[in-house]
């Protein structure tokens, strides 16, 4: 199983969340493998940046060297056209950067980690799972 994590959880690492920090020691040490998608890391670089946050951002950069951002293949893209079309019929529209997130996990088989479950909890075909709870 791989591992593809979300913005937030992200943030409550560099946050120093002892939680996250102790989930992903746990995870690690037991062989599990970690991914991010190229527009998670566009979420927390610009988040970074906004706020100017230095230590952050190097701890960040560094996770991005032991964790590198994956990029979008066009089957994500057919994904995601594909869930926003039953998103939409559903009544359930969701914004693209999630849209994107879970085109992502659901092509590569990968299960999200995040905080904002509700935000893709009616996507079908995507595996989640909240490390906070």
């Amino acid at each position: 199983m791989i591992y593809a994590l979300d913005s937030n959880i992200i943030s409550y690492f560099l946050k120093k969340d002892p939680i996250i920090r102790e989930k992903l020691a746990t995870e690690t040490k037991a062989g599990k493998q970690f991914t991010m998608s190229t527009i998670v890391y566009f979420e927390v670089e610009r988040w970074l940046l906004e706020i100017g946050a230095v230590k952050k951002h190097k701890e960040f950069k560094q996770m991005c060297h032991d964790v590198p951002p994956e990029e979008f293949h066009l089957d994500v893209w057919d994904t995601a056209a594909k869930i926003y079309v039953q998103t939409r019929k559903k009544g359930q529209p969701i914004d693209d950067v999630d849209l994107m997130i879970a085109a992502f996990c659901i092509t590569n088989d990968y299960t999200l980690v995040t905080n904002n479950t509700r935000h893709f909890e009616h996507i079908n075909g995507l595996k989640f799972i909240n490390w906070k709870e």
